[in-house]
């Protein structure tokens, strides 16, 4: 069981039976489409879901692998460039939203084919940014 307070728009503290300990929680979009921000990791509640890892390696075994902005952003940094190696995890682009860091990763070993971005941009949410196969 969880306790959640909001302290502010966009923002909830959370607090688990667990340890007691209160956390912060960053929560952006429509209620439909829910994108939470908690120790540095963005999740997604509704609207459209992420593949499993199992299916998300499989597909960039299959076809290109496309990272797209979470959500409405600036882009901070571009780690991309056209032709890298990039392994799983690896950060590729640092977007900013709602005054926190948004790291988008790699979920997958591949090679940079497209870099859509540039750092100082305004993307929307869901704008590719970054193309591998």
């Amino acid at each position: 069981m969880a306790t959640v307070k909001p302290v502010g728009r966009g923002v909830v503290r959370v607090q688990t039976d667990n340890d007691g300990r209160w956390e912060t929680v960053y929560v952006a979009g429509t209620p439909e489409d829910r994108w939470l921000f908690w120790r540095g990791r963005t999740f997604r509640v509704g609207g459209q879901t992420r593949p499993s890892t199992t299916a998300s390696r499989t597909a960039a075994a299959r076809g290109p692998q496309v990272l797209s902005a979470p959500m409405p952003a600036t882009i901070v940094k571009v780690l991309a460039r056209t032709g890298m190696h990039a392994r799983k995890g690896d950060t590729l682009v640092v977007a900013e939203a709602m005054k926190m860091e948004l790291p988008i990763r790699a979920l997958a070993d591949g090679i940079v084919t497209a870099v859509s971005c540039r750092e100082g941009e305004l993307v929307e949410g869901g704008q590719t940014l970054v193309t591998l196969e």
